[in-house]
């Protein structure tokens, strides 16, 4: 049995004294490959059957209960102010969610950093920088393509970086990518995201499930967000929307969906999208919720021939490359070759040998909600609804 995530997922690292400074030491995240990965999914969703794959869902479920148990005593400790927040001198907006990866929530924070620097205010991005390795990782550095203007600040201690934002920045609103289970900074507001494709996790807490604390954590949240509705049908969404009600019955929900843009490469040119209905297309990813992307592109109509998929934050190395061309150079004539923005950035290739690679650039659509979305980004900052350009 292999536990594929670390447990503290959005908890803090221990702080250790380094030469009179404090040296951030970041908690070790294990990487999956793309067959471990694929397995565990399926190992979750109870698709294995058989004794042995019982005996590794009892094993996850009862390492569930101390991570469970250690997660409810945390934030039952920050209610009664055992453990303290820190509140900062300018509005804080967490951008966050329940479940460990893929909701989406790069084009929401995309989305709310754009909207205050449409009031023109100084904006600034905190993350907690999982899966960088000691460099980038793929949100920053698909947050710092897209808004070029807006510092993206990663580090294991977000209440340092607020104040390195606040001081030497001068930004006027900091908003928390992956916030929610951050209960160090105060924030004003708490937009949860939860996916309409799947919203629990398969129901259980980590690593049983994908759930990093119960449902009912949903109550702390300000606004809930359902992500990929588009892909959900509607009387899906409708009892979603009925359970989260059940939940949390003062929390708003609004729902959005996650649409292409155009398709970019390398070389930061840019192609419509009607270029994937002209030919064969074959698709690779290394993202939370590949399958996904995946109906991303048949959404599109496009004739998807082959798909690859990798681990989330996967790191590309040089034989990656080399057994992405050959994979290329295997597919018909005319295939068009199409990754995700996340997974551009980091191979940095406008080609797999003599094929062109293209990756499909998405932003966040609210389909319903807007007024009420709008309020609560206004009424984190006390500006009047008439600002809104």
């Amino acid at each position: 049995m292999f536990m594929p995530w670390n447990l503290k997922q959005g908890m803090d690292p221990p702080l250790l004294a380094s030469g009179g400074s404090t040296c951030i030491v970041p908690a070790p995240t294990p990487r999956m490959s793309g067959g471990s990965r694929n397995h565990y999914l399926r190992l979750l969703a109870g698709e294995p059957r058989g004794l042995w794959p019982a005996l590794q869902r009892f094993g996850l479920r009862a390492a569930s209960l101390p991570y469970g148990m250690t997660m409810r005593l945390r934030n039952v400790a920050y209610q009664r102010g055992w453990l303290r927040s820190e509140r900062v001198p300018v509005p804080v907006v967490s951008v966050g969610n329940l479940t460990a990866g893929g909701t989406g929530k790069t084009p929401c924070v995309e989305y709310v950093a754009r909207f205050y620097r449409g009031l023109d205010r100084r904006v600034a991005i905190l993350s907690r920088g999982y899966g960088s390795a000691g460099g980038r990782n793929d949100e920053a550095l698909v947050l710092e393509e897209n808004l070029p203007d807006v510092p993206h600040l990663q580090g294991a201690d977000r209440v340092a970086l607020a104040h390195t934002a606040i001081e030497e920045l001068e930004s006027e609103i900091l908003v928390l990518d992956d916030g929610f289970q951050h209960r160090r900074l105060v924030r004003d507001l708490d937009l949860v995201l939860v996916d309409a494709t799947a919203p629990w996790g398969h129901g259980y807490l980590l690593p049983r499930g994908l759930l990093r604390e119960p449902r009912s954590g949903l109550r702390r949240a300000s606004v809930v967000v359902l992500t990929r509705c588009d892909q959900a049908p509607t009387d899906q969404r409708q009892r979603l929307r009925q359970t989260i009600s059940h939940l949390a019955p003062d929390v708003p929900v609004i729902e959005t969906s996650h649409g292409p843009v155009d398709l970019s490469n390398g070389e930061e040119a840019s192609a419509p999208l009607d270029r994937l209905r002209e030919g064969p297309v074959a698709a690779f990813c290394g993202i939370g919720n590949p399958q996904a992307f995946r109906r991303t592109l048949l959404d599109r109509r496009a004739d998807v021939i082959a798909f690859r998929e990798y681990p989330d934050h996967h790191g590309y190395s040089r034989e990656d490359v080399e057994d992405l061309r050959r994979w290329a150079g295997s597919l018909p004539a005319g295939t068009a070759i199409v990754t995700t923005q996340k997974d551009l950035v980091k191979l940095r290739l406008s080609r797999l040998g003599d094929r062109p690679l293209w990756c499909l650039r998405i932003r966040l659509r609210v389909e319903s909600g807007q007024d009420v979305l709008d309020e609560r980004l206004l009424s984190a900052i006390r500006y009047p609804r008439s600002a809104i350009r």
